[in-house]
């Protein structure tokens, strides 16, 4: 390739996008986000560059238009077929084009084509979107900047979206972000995962604040922001006038309003927690669950915190519920074939299994899992429960949630989004059509809080018997536009977006009502509001409306909209254009497109693509991710290949794997199961495109060698014949040997230890353990357990505890000290269980909402005839563990 100045790609490519300029606004709970893509062709020849980029899924894209020079080109939503049309012939006849167009498979993702970039020539980019920030369990507002899209798993046969990327650390192009909030309650604080300049106040009342994300930003992570007010959220309503150019009576033409509902239950309710319940755990085990939470030097690995997360699950299910955990990849698994009664038996059952669970199963193909668990007869007076935990790299997002949707009648659905990048139309759309709760776990986030606070809105009555009534001045009346609210829960949000036709009176008011049934017990919330409209809320309640309704269209089939007479397969889509062209807010079915008509100019020369790159994921620098499908399209690499001197490895592979060790370094070839590599801090891992081969038959060898570990990525990788591998789905005598889990498996080893011996088949195929014949120095040393999941994981399935020397570890005291200090009139399951809820309220209070609930089962547990000296039992304890937990924090 020629030499050229400015930005280049990891292939050399000049980037012609420069920089991008974000600047949001926050007004209460809503945001408003313009983003500014500046491009700039320093080549010789004219360009279109491509530009595939992740967005909150649930964003409302309202605007998008370019300025070259002079001159501003607004762009118009029109029928996405028809967009691309009109772009490819302003392509073809040399005219300047622009085109913004949602993802078919999912409406997080968005692509921007810029074309017809004449040499020399600068463009810039504006599009704008509308989005709700959801409420967190600390009452703070969450923003997300996406920067980091990871690649999405694709089943074999489904095409996907082509993504470039590229290490974040070598992203060609800047990022400047700055943020406006404001509200009618101070603003308390503002913190980020990003570093932030400090927060500036705009006015005495502190309701108003701006904050910008400090320079140097390395697109390793998405730009978080957690806003919170100094008063708890109360409900609100605003209602905005319509377009003054739009018809009476349309969507855009009448008055909105906008309900915000935050329902306080009575605490008598809250307090008493339901003892039955079907609790189905479905765990992603696909190969990008591999990597670490976070870039924090010895971060736990995704699928080791759900691991941790599973443990405090399993002991807080209360006696008398059901279980089941199903776990899946490229095939699913489960622990019993049905959902089983909760017992001390099933739980150990399940721990052991839940101990092994690997990153092992290959890509992400959630639905055939969740098909088999909606096959399942649920259980009488048992309500299903569904947790879903997945890093969201799939690509059949609608139909995921479709599937939901449609089971939505049987079950609750709570989902948990893992690490950077995962997919929030996914996450999102499942806890929606699930009648659940969405959590995202990013950064340094713990996943347990978050995760133990669905449990208890799964483990609260049900709201049921939910009705809306309305209370209008005489000549109005209005029309609700959002589903119908199927589920309430303790201080998290409700909005309800209606259509108000007709005349009122000024200063006229009207009213609410939400009616609903808690625990057997008739409630209701009423909400008073004014009906003139806000004077500077520009359409955002219509935007946020018209994506309301869009997105609830695009989910039925399209037999559900038809309105009389037989189902014609186009009905959804024509309600959908009609009304993303009237509401200016893009959706699946439409585009933007802007062509620049005005210059006269027909740009000479043929035309050279450009892919601009996003940020890469770790799991994709490191060569993990899914196996056996396609990731945005592209088939997946199966195969790995190390050239390394090593601390330990441990590969296990196909009686055919083959490897030598040739001067301390090993290189290997390879069709494997499992390749675990642990190397030190220094390790540097390199992508190449070559490999040795070598022969020596294994099963599982270790190897330790010095600790300047160098790691070899094979990106695809030439062979004559490869044999079925059957983890992945693998086909047999195929032409290309591919990387699989590689580099991903390399980072759950660095969590994880591993025997260090050799298991060989014997001539009668029984596996035996042999030392590996080498020279090599071996120590096996497990990792440290965090005390608190140590002490947890000694809890019985009843809820108390044994006096053993393992709990006497746990509490940091020798067994004689456990064993000398007991008053001799309790039994030693009391004594146990005192110390252990001791030790939790006076060391772990920190982690108090990862622990309450199985403290609640131990509490139960004493309160039945099997504490006759609890005070004594108190005392006793709080002079073994040097604490002064009084009895009645206990709960006993």
């Amino acid at each position: 390739m020629e030499n050229c100045c400015g930005l280049l790609t990891s292939k050399q490519e000049p980037v012609p996008l420069k920089s991008v300029e974000v600047e949001l606004e926050v007004r209460d709970h809503v945001a408003t986000v313009v983003s500014t893509l500046n491009y700039e062709n320093k080549e010789d020849k004219p360009l279109e560059a491509v530009f595939v980029f992740p967005m909150p899924g649930d964003a409302a894209v309202c605007h998008f238009s370019a300025t070259i020079g002079q001159t501003q080109i607004v762009a118009e939503v029109k029928e996405k077929q028809k967009a691309r049309e009109e772009y490819d012939d302003a392509l073809s006849s040399g005219q300047q084009a622009f085109l913004l167009e949602e993802s078919d498979q999912s409406p997080d993702i968005f692509s921007l084509s810029v074309g017809s970039l004449p040499p020399g020539e600068s463009a810039s980019i504006r599009l704008e979107y509308v989005t709700e920030l959801a409420v967190q369990a600390d009452e703070g507002l969450r923003f997300v900047l996406p920067a980091v899209l990871n690649p999405r798993y694709h089943p074999q046969g489904s095409e996907g979206v082509q993504v470039t990327s590229v290490p974040a650390s070598l992203v060609p192009y800047s990022l400047s972000f700055s943020a406006r909030v404001s509200s009618p309650r101070p603003v308390s604080k503002v913190e980020s995962n990003c570093p932030m300049d400090p927060l500036k106040y705009l006015n005495t009342e502190q309701s108003q604040a701006t904050v910008k994300l400090a320079a140097g930003h390395k697109f390793d992570k998405d730009v978080e922001l957690l806003i919170y007010y100094k008063d708890a959220h109360q409900p609100t309503a605003v209602v905005e006038a319509g377009q003054t150019s739009a018809k009476p009576g349309t969507l855009m033409g009448d008055p909105l309003v906008m309900l915000s509902l935050y329902p306080e239950f009575p605490q008598a309710v809250m307090s008493s927690l339901a003892s039955c319940g079907e609790f189905v755990f479905l765990l992603d085990r696909s190969g990008s669950m591999g990597v670490p939470m976070n870039n924090n030097e010895g971060s736990q690995t995704r699928i080791g915190s759900a691991r941790d997360t599973l443990l405090l699950l399993l002991k807080s299910i209360p006696m008398g519920c059901y279980f089941n955990i199903y776990s899946f990849g490229s095939s699913y698994e489960h622990i019993f074939p049905k959902s089983v009664e909760y017992s001390e038996k099933t739980m150990e059952e399940a721990l052991k299994k839940v101990e092994g669970m690997e990153d092992d199963l290959g890509g992400t193909e959630i639905l055939e899992a969740l098909k088999h668990i909606y096959s399942q007869a649920c259980i009488p007076n048992q309500p299903r429960q569904l947790f879903v935990f997945t890093d969201g790299e799939v690509g059949n997002t609608k139909e995921v949630i479709n599937l939901v949707k449609k089971n939505s009648a049987s079950h609750r659905c709570f989902s948990f989004g893992i690490g950077e990048g995962a997919s929030s139309a996914l996450i999102n759309g499942l806890a929606k059509e699930g009648g659940g709760h969405a959590q995202f776990i990013t950064g340094i986030d713990r996943m347990q809080p978050k995760v133990m606070q669905s449990l208890r809105f799964a483990l609260q009555p049900a709201v049921v018997d939910i009705s809306v009534k309305w209370d209008l001045p005489k000549g109005v009346s209005v029309s609700v536009l959002s589903p119908p609210i199927t589920t309430l829960f303790q201080g998290q949000r409700s909005l309800i977006y209606a259509q108000l036709t007709g005349q009122s009176p000024k200063a006229a008011e009207g009213s609410v009502t939400v009616k609903y049934s808690l625990a057997g017990h008739p409630s209701q919330n009423k909400l008073h509001f004014n009906l003139k409209p806000a004077e500077d809320s520009g359409l955002t309640v219509h935007r946020l409306a018209a994506r309301t309704l869009i997105r609830s269209l695009e989910m039925v089939e399209d037999e559900e909209v038809v309105e009389g007479g037989e189902p014609d397969e186009g009905v959804k889509k024509k309600k959908v254009v009609e009304l993303s062209v009237q509401s200016g807010v893009s959706s699946a079915f439409t585009a933007f497109i802007a062509v620049n008509k005005g210059s006269g100019e027909t740009i000479q020369g043929p035309l050279v693509r450009r892919n601009v790159p996003t940020p890469m994921p770790m799991m994709a620098m490191c060569g993990g991710g899914a196996s056996g499908g396609r990731m945005m399209g592209r088939p997946i690499p199966r195969m790995v290949s190390c050239s390394m001197p090593m601390r330990r490895t441990v590969m296990e592979a196909s009686p055919s794997a083959q490897m030598v060790n040739v001067g301390g370094m090993v290189s290997c070839s390879m069709p494997m199961r499992r390749t675990v590599m642990e190397a030190s801090p220094s390790a540097q891992m390199v992508n190449v495109g070559g490999m040795v081969s070598c022969s020596m038959p294994m099963r599982r060898t270790v190897m330790e060698a010095s600790p300047s570990a160098q790691m070899v990525n094979v990106g695809v990788i030439e062979a004559q014949s490869c044999k079925s591998m059957e983890s992945c789905g693998r086909r047999k005598n195929c032409s290309m040997s591919k990387k699989s889990k590689g580099m991903k498996t390399l980072l759950t080893a660095m969590r994880r230890t591993v025997s260090s011996c050799v298991r060989r088949p014997t001539s009668k195929g029984v596996v035996q353990r042999e030392s590996l014949n080498c020279s090599l120095d071996i120590e096996p040393q497990q990792p440290p357990r965090d005390p608190l999941l140590q002490l947890v994981s000694l809890q019985k399935a009843s809820g108390c505890w044994e006096l053993d020397p393992a709990l006497a570890a746990a509490v940091g005291k020798t067994s004689e000290e456990v064993e000398n200090t007991k008053p001799a009139s309790e039994n030693k399951e009391v004594w146990a269980t005192i110390l252990a809820l001791i030790w939790l309220h006076g060391f772990k209070m920190d982690a108090q909402k990862e622990w309450e609930l199985l403290a609640m089962k131990a509490v139960s547990w004493l309160r039945a005839p099997n504490a006759p000296c609890v005070a004594e039992c108190v005392e006793a304890g709080n002079t073994l563990l040097g604490c002064k937990v009084q009895k009645d924090a206990l709960g006993i």
